[in-house]
């Protein structure tokens, strides 16, 4: 049975403040007093504004703390972190999903960061790099502030998906486990960096501004490539998932056209862990969308790995 209520988010209230530490400490006890700006959404869901020399700014993080939170001050929690996709943002797993319900007594934290309008949580060329954000600020942010310990598993969804392989991949032993649902697991696939490019130009993002170009730069698109970098993956749990698209089909025809672009190229990323002796859960599916209808059920299948990696009830 799938965690997530299909009509979850439609009436989530948004609201609530506590912006200072001395708010934060009133609402969750004294051990969660901080010195950044937070905003309060529900009884454990806040948003933390966090300070990143990585982006020259401050950026979003969505947290999600466990129930008995402010019971036991003396117990640290591992975490889930949660990757939005393109054109989206770090509100989208609770606008979507009802992961806060879902999480509610099983004992971890769940981190929702910020990965910019495309949702490629990545080192953009001369520009924020959001990979040093998500793996090195927000972390410590966590476990100064929130008792996170370094248990850690990551999940994303889209340009999330690619965040989820492409940091485990590029920083082996950071996550206990990673999985991607329609993801973008090879960047340089045919078809591929129009594909890329094109996500760039719908924020009226300078061209070229993420790696260069992929002939010029391509040692830069080949290092930020999850494909290029799969041995690092070796003895890190993962789950991949994605569509075929139906070109054609009912109702709206761009997520379909969307998911059998990156078909291809997520097979390209698993035939190369199976050819590095990488094991990995896969399913792949006939027809299907981008979109959070079949993004749902992937994480409710591959949530026992994600479990296990984390040491939560499934």
């Amino acid at each position: 049975m799938s965690p997530f209520h299909p009509t979850a988010g439609v009436s989530r209230r948004t609201v609530t403040r506590a912006a200072t530490a001395v708010g934060l400490s009133a609402l969750f006890g004294a051990s969660a007093a901080i010195a950044h700006a937070a905003t309060r959404i529900g009884p454990r869901t806040l948003d933390v504004s966090v300070p990143s020399r990585a982006l020259g700014r401050s950026a979003p993080v969505r947290l999600i703390l466990p129930s008995g939170f402010d019971s036991q001050p003396g117990r640290t929690y591992p975490v889930l972190y949660l990757l939005h996709g393109a054109h989206d943002d770090y509100t989208s797993w609770t606008r979507e999903t009802d992961i806060e319900a879902f999480t509610a007594g099983r004992n971890l934290i769940v981190a929702m960061p910020d990965a910019g309008p495309t949702g490629i949580p990545t080192a953009w060329r001369g520009g924020p790099d959001y990979e040093t954000f998500q793996l090195t600020e927000v972390p410590a942010l966590l476990a100064r502030d929130y008792r996170a310990s370094t248990v850690r598993a990551v999940a994303g969804v889209s340009t999330g998906g690619y965040g989820a392989m492409a940091h485990a991949a590029r920083h082996p032993g950071t996550f206990a486990a990673a999985a991607s649902y329609s993801g973008i697991l090879d960047t340089m696939a045919p078809g591929v960096p129009p594909l890329v490019d094109a996500i760039v130009a719908r924020e009226n993002l300078a061209p070229r501004s993420l790696w260069g170009s992929p002939f010029l730069n391509l040692l830069t698109w080949r290092d930020f490539n999850p494909r290029s970098r799969a041995a690092g993956l070796r003895g890190t749990p993962l789950y991949v998932s994605s569509g075929s698209g139906v070109v054609g089909g009912s109702g709206d025809w761009l997520p379909e056209v969307l998911e059998s672009a990156l078909w291809l190229s997520a097979h390209a990323f698993t035939d190369t862990l199976s050819l590095l002796r990488v094991p990995v859960t896969t399913h792949y599916y006939s027809g299907g969308g981008h979109s959070w209808a079949y993004w749902k059920g992937e994480f409710s299948a591959s949530w026992p790995m994600l479990a296990r990696a984390l040491g939560v009830p499934e």
